[in-house]
């Protein structure tokens, strides 16, 4: 009798502690796939304000040329 109890304890104690392991398991890949979208989500909004302001820059860059073809063309006039 004092066996078997043994046993079971040993089960159960076996049991505890692979539903532990497997629930440190889970967190830890639920833990680093959140990181990987955070980081992901952050690299694609550096992307979008890096292609937003490049984007910007030609247009100003344009049109500050336009303003400078139009000022010389009212100076020649």
């Amino acid at each position: 009798m004092y066996k078997i109890d043994q046993a079971a304890t040993a089960a159960v104690v076996v049991l505890v502690v692979v539903v532990i392991a497997v629930v440190v398991v889970v967190v830890v890949v639920v833990l680093v796939v959140a990181v990987v979208v955070v980081v992901v989500i952050v690299a694609v909004v550096v992307v979008v304000v890096v292609v937003v302001v490049e984007v910007v820059v030609v247009v100003a860059v344009v049109i500050v040329k336009v303003v400078i073809i139009i000022v010389a063309a009212l100076v020649v006039l």
